[in-house]
């Protein structure tokens, strides 16, 4: 059962929820916390996405955000004693076109300007990282070349969810799962808690909302409205292959993305449907123009079956950049907007978010991300580093 009353209510089971609670223990030595999940720990999007992890953003602010996701990244197995499989294999991001290129070498020098690793690469040099893809001036849209980020590559999704929630728990947060959260109680202009499905009123002095696809039904329940639209995001696994592609691929124009996990599936995605909803089957028209651009690009693989595919919900910002906020609400705190971004931010987010709601007030990185900045203009377009999935 959990308590009448915590220091710091965590809305939301998923990667970034169970960073947020872990890190508030461990950074801030706050350990009165619940991590409240309607479903089971890791079961959203956490346990729906494709695993790529990158940095090589455009703008200062998101770059930096991202970066330093990176780097807990890089630590991450040894800090959770807990083995997340991440693998520096390297992310390629290709150019089909002159503008494509322009800019390819406008990101790389804005990386570069941030201490971020990359490089402008030509046909000839991404033919030697990659034999199989198609590099020659046959396709419909030839390459023309890519930026390259060697420190990026994957991670095991399900692995980051329970490396989290089992050093949370080592420090004390409770973790309670199937626990919807029905209403946020709110008096004064201040949040006091939440009223759940299964364990009536739990209070709290901070609460901190996680919930990726439904947090404008959060928001909602709270009063007010937030710049979110949320859409399904698809992806797919082939039938298992031996080893052939030992890093990511990812093209915006003809719009896909693939890496080879561990056990040989293929792993494929592209962008986010086209429509609003919260339905996670998918639609075979998505999945089709997906593998007609993978294919393109790897004809090797147009004999390969596809072995299962699934839908995901994500909240997408008008500028591509998520929400790391306190509310009009007093105590309320929202994190939220990752879009296709959100999975290799999570360390990033988790941190940022617990010294957030640790302080009751924005941490230096997360003030770029204020929900505000929707009102004063102060946006920070990333739509050209997010065009793809990823």
């Amino acid at each position: 059962m959990p308590k009448k009353k915590y220091d710091v209510i965590i809305v939301g089971g998923g990667g970034h929820g169970l960073a947020t609670a872990y890190y508030l223990a461990k950074v801030h030595g706050i350990t009165n916390i619940a991590v409240l999940e309607k479903g089971y720990l890791g079961g959203g999007n956490t346990a729906r996405n494709t695993t790529i992890v990158r940095s090589n953003y455009l703008w200062d602010e998101s770059a930096k955000l991202y970066e330093h996701a990176m780097k807990l990244w890089e630590g991450l197995s040894q800090d959770l004693n807990y083995n997340v499989m991440f693998s520096q294999r390297g992310v390629l991001n290709l150019g089909h076109t002159l503008q494509d290129m322009r800019d390819i070498e406008r990101r790389v020098h804005a990386n570069r300007l941030n201490g971020i690793d990359g490089e402008v690469l030509d046909a000839q040099q991404i033919k030697e990282i990659v034999p199989m893809m198609d590099c020659s001036d046959r396709p419909r849209y030839p390459i023309m070349g890519a930026s390259w980020q060697p420190r990026g590559g994957v991670a095991r999704h399900d692995a980051v969810a329970w490396g989290y929630a089992r050093a949370a728990d080592a420090l004390g947060v409770d973790l309670i799962q199937q626990c919807e959260v029905v209403d946020i109680i709110i008096e004064d202009g201040a949040a006091t808690g939440v009223m759940t499905n299964s364990h009536g009123v739990i209070e709290a002095d901070r609460i901190g909302c996680v919930t990726a696809g439904n947090s404008s039904v959060m928001a909602k329940m709270a009063g007010f409205r937030l710049p979110l639209e949320s859409h399904p995001l698809q992806a797919l696994v082939s039938e298992p292959i031996k080893p052939i592609l030992d890093t990511v691929v990812m093209s915006n124009h003809v719009h896909g993305y693939i890496s080879q996990s561990d056990k040989g599936d293929l792993v494929i995605g592209a962008g986010i449907d086209g429509y609003n909803g919260y339905g996670q089957r998918g639609s075979y028209h998505t999945i089709e123009h997906t593998v007609q651009a993978i294919v393109e690009l790897f004809p090797v693989f147009s004999r390969v079956r596809m072995n299962r595919q699934w839908g995901g919900i994500v909240d997408t910002c008008p500028d591509a950049c998520p929400i790391i906020s306190a509310t009009p609400v007093e105590n309320l705190f929202f994190n939220c907007g990752w879009g296709t971004g959100g999975f290799k931010a999570t360390p990033g987010s988790g941190h940022v978010f617990a010294a957030t709601l640790a302080a009751g007030e924005a941490s230096e990185m997360a003030k770029p991300f204020s929900m505000f900045r929707f009102y004063d203009g102060a946006l920070i377009d990333e739509h050209g580093a997010a065009g793809v999935a990823h």
